[in-house]
């Protein structure tokens, strides 16, 4: 919790030195108040010669009173607006830290925090955290400054007195401290359910057409009210104890009055007090019972916001696996096509088994090279180490004659046009999403052409609105040809040195697959094209055709040269185009 204090800037640091100039100047009045409240008393009572001060005396000390009471009130509200100020800049800069985190994360990160969990910590837990931030910087600072000061001032009035409410104070200390221990270890627990609640949610609801086409309402709803009744039953505990805190509040306030004024009167009758002496320790007594009240209130809050802080923690103090380096290497502008595998070798983080292992080829400037094999073999993990979304195990990849390690990411990623198996599409318009990687100052001709290229501008044209029209989250307004039909129209537009498609001709009908290769490779020509594909009829016109089994390479060549040499990729053909079919598809 301290750690993220340390997010407070410059600013907002000397606002909290304000902050505490008007709290200490608040508990000064609240503390003098009382002894003003003395002095008219004592007015109103003959002194030991029946001399009675008089109304004069009591207008005075009651203006006193009237102008501090409205000195306190301004403070208090000064108080709330500047410690609202801070906690929501708190909160603002706690969710710009943990987005940008994210957006820092590779893959390996992203398979350690669910997105579920991550939508929690940035909203719930940032809410639990701000919330406890504003109580600390309006109850945590002036609570522990009015116990100090008042019970310096009871001390001094009545020693007796003094020991009673120091007695009834402690009492009520260990009674919040039994309710906060009873409900801590729940506390620790609700925000991993609420992450299992967002992500049950999230699941029913971007798989809503799977979950109705199986008619799977009812068992969606069971999965949901398991985990909805699990967070029912924990709240329910916690607002229990917590429901607990206002009798025994109320218990002890009443229980103080009750013994100032019965020992008080004795002490009073007896000649060791006066009556205003009483009525001003009982005011303090009250202002140092509230004090601490604040701070238990400050404490009630702390548990959840501490296990929220520790989960931001998590997130933020997350070392990327992937960072740039520290004296990056500039590419070579002439040959920053070429790319080169050098015995790469992959496995996940603690996985034991290799994904890929020993893979070297080397792709020139302009060729366009494709990936095949069956289901499991590493096509998309090759692909994806290319982009630096994960990172090789064993040996190098060379971009340009440059290891993509020495380099930053950015400069890597923009040269790359990368279209992903599934179309992923923004909230937006669909010329937004076009341009959406491209350089700035990008044109409406550019935005037309690229989607040209990808055999989108038909569909768009019939859109109302045209390249307008807006797009919903997720693109579930197109089809799931149209949103790959967008995404590459979205890599073509960058106009990128090489362009990486991993099956991302799947949801194309034949014709439309052959017209956008057809395009690309027209498009393409001078730069470098990775493809990885299961369509045989997408890769035969490949410069270069890799195949893979089982994370190893297992052939090297072009279509006809495999078709005589490599019995995987022989098998792979036959099972998907007649022999005739592909000795045509390879004449090039």
């Amino acid at each position: 919790m301290f750690k993220l204090f340390l997010k407070f800037n410059l600013k907002e640091r000397l606002t909290i030195l304000l902050l505490l100039g008007f709290v200490v100047l608040q508990v000064w009045i609240d503390v003098t108040i009382p002894e003003y409240t003395n002095h008219i008393t004592t007015a109103m009572f003959p002194d030991e010669y029946g001399v009675v001060a008089g109304t004069n005396v009591i207008l005075r000390y009651g203006g006193i009173m009237l102008a501090l009471t409205v000195a306190s009130f301004a403070s208090t509200m000064i108080i709330a607006f500047i410690g609202a100020w801070l906690a929501a800049n708190f909160g603002a800069t706690l969710r710009r830290d943990i987005f940008n985190k994210v957006q820092k994360f590779s893959f390996q990160e992203m398979n350690k925090f669910s997105p579920a969990s991550l939508i929690t910590r940035s909203t719930n837990d940032v809410q639990n955290v701000r919330m406890a931030v504003f109580a600390i910087l309006r109850m945590a600072i002036s609570a522990p400054v009015m116990i100090i000061w008042a019970s310096f001032r009871i001390s001094n009035l009545n020693f007796t007195l003094t020991w009673i409410t120091v007695l009834w104070i402690v009492g009520f200390l260990a009674l919040v401290g039994i309710l906060i221990f009873l409900v801590l270890p729940k506390l620790k627990i609700i925000q991993t359910v609420l992450d299992k609640m967002n992500l049950v949610t999230r699941e029913n609801l971007t798989g809503l057409r799977v979950v109705k086409s199986y008619n799977a309402e009812e068992y969606q709803g069971r999965k949901f009210e398991k985990t909805n009744e699990d967070l029912r039953k924990i709240n329910t505990y916690v607002h229990k104890m917590y429901g607990l805190f206002w009798p025994v509040i109320l218990f002890v306030i009443h229980g103080i009055v009750l013994c100032i004024y019965w020992v008080g009167a004795h002490l009073v009758s007896d000649g060791y007090m006066t009556i205003p002496s009483l009525m001003e320790f009982h005011q303090l007594a009250i202002q140092i019972f509230f004090a601490f009240m604040m701070l238990i209130m400050v404490f009630v809050m702390l548990p959840r916001a501490l296990v929220s802080a520790k989960r931001i923690r998590e997130v933020l103090d997350t070392q990327e696996s992937i960072s740039d380096p520290v004296s990056p290497r500039e590419f070579n502008s002439e040959n920053v096509g070429e790319v080169e595998f050098k015995n790469v070798s992959f496995k996940y983080p603690d996985a034991e088994k290799y994904i890929l292992e020993e893979i070297s080829f080397k792709v020139k400037k302009g060729q366009t090279v494709a990936f095949v094999g069956s289901t499991g073999s590493g096509k998309s993990t090759l692909i994806n180490l290319v982009p630096r979304f994960y990172d090789v195990t064993d040996g190098e990849i060379l971009v340009g004659g440059v290891n993509i390690k020495e380099v930053k990411q950015h400069d890597l990623r923009e040269r790359i046009g990368y279209v992903p198996q599934k179309g992923v599409l923004f909230s937006g318009t669909v010329s937004e999403n076009i341009a959406y990687g491209a350089v700035e100052g990008v044109t409406q001709e550019i935005i037309e052409k690229a989607s040209q290229v990808a055999c989108a501008h038909e569909f768009v044209s019939q859109r109302e609105g045209k390249y307008d029209s807006k797009v919903s989250q997720g693109g579930k307004n197109v089809s799931g040809g149209q949103k790959q039909r967008l995404s590459i129209a979205r890599a073509v537009a960058t106009n990128p040195e090489f362009y990486i498609f991993d099956d991302s001709f799947s949801a194309l009908d034949y014709k439309t697959d052959k017209l956008v290769r057809d395009n690309l490779k027209a498009h393409t020509s001078s730069s470098t094209v990775l493809i990885v594909a299961q369509r045989i009829g997408t890769v035969m016109d490949a410069d270069k055709i890799i195949v893979l089994e089982y994370g190893k390479m297992v052939g090297e060549g072009t279509h006809k040269e495999l078709m005589n040499s490599c019995e995987v990729y022989k098998e792979i053909a036959l099972s998907q185009l007649t022999e005739e079919e592909l000795e045509k598809g390879g004449d090039k």
